[in-house]
């Protein structure tokens, strides 16, 4: 059973819960986002559709929650390892909260770190966790977020935009 870590506002540890019941209930836990950029553009990935939301969305390289005792950069390397086969530098560039109600017993209440790398290789995708991937120019991602924002998560759009900004201003 995967434990996640509940927080308080201040991303404290307040308690554990097991995942399922963490989203079911609503209750505040943290999260990781890591966006990966090489050379002006993103890599971003399609949940799979049997995912228990948001499947079928396009999103961000790789998410999700630190176990119970471990360390929030050993997660971040593990789900790039499991999810798409690689590893690479990353460093923090902001943190935020966000809730998206799904349905009666399915939230997204998570204070989200979010993680910026540089890689360019081979990926090798998880189909339990995604249906597809593909590099895209920053400038045409930013656009598609205004003209169709109903293809994307939720925490992505919330998070796309500061982290193209970041990108943007570590290749000047």
């Amino acid at each position: 059973m995967d434990e996640i870590i509940l927080v308080n506002t201040d991303d404290e540890e307040i308690g554990y819960g097991e995942k399922a019941y963490v989203h079911e209930k609503g209750l505040l836990h943290r999260a990781f986002s890591v966006f990966i950029v090489n050379n002006g553009k993103m890599l971003i990935q399609k949940r799979n559709a049997n995912k228990y939301h948001s499947g079928g969305l396009w999103t961000n390289a790789c998410c999700s929650h630190p176990r119970k005792g471990e360390a929030l950069t050993d997660a971040v390397h593990r789900r790039l390892r499991e999810e798409l086969g690689i590893d690479c530098e990353v460093e923090e560039v902001f943190e935020f909260m966000y809730r998206t109600v799904f349905a009666d017993d399915l939230y997204e209440y998570e204070f989200d770190h979010v993680f910026l790398g540089d890689y360019e290789g081979p990926v090798e995708l998880n189909e339990d966790e995604a249906s597809e991937i593909r590099w895209v120019g920053l400038q045409e991602l930013k656009e598609d977020l205004v003209r169709r924002p109903e293809r994307y998560t939720s925490w992505f759009l919330i998070a796309a935009h500061k982290v193209i900004k970041a990108a943007e201003e570590k290749d000047k």
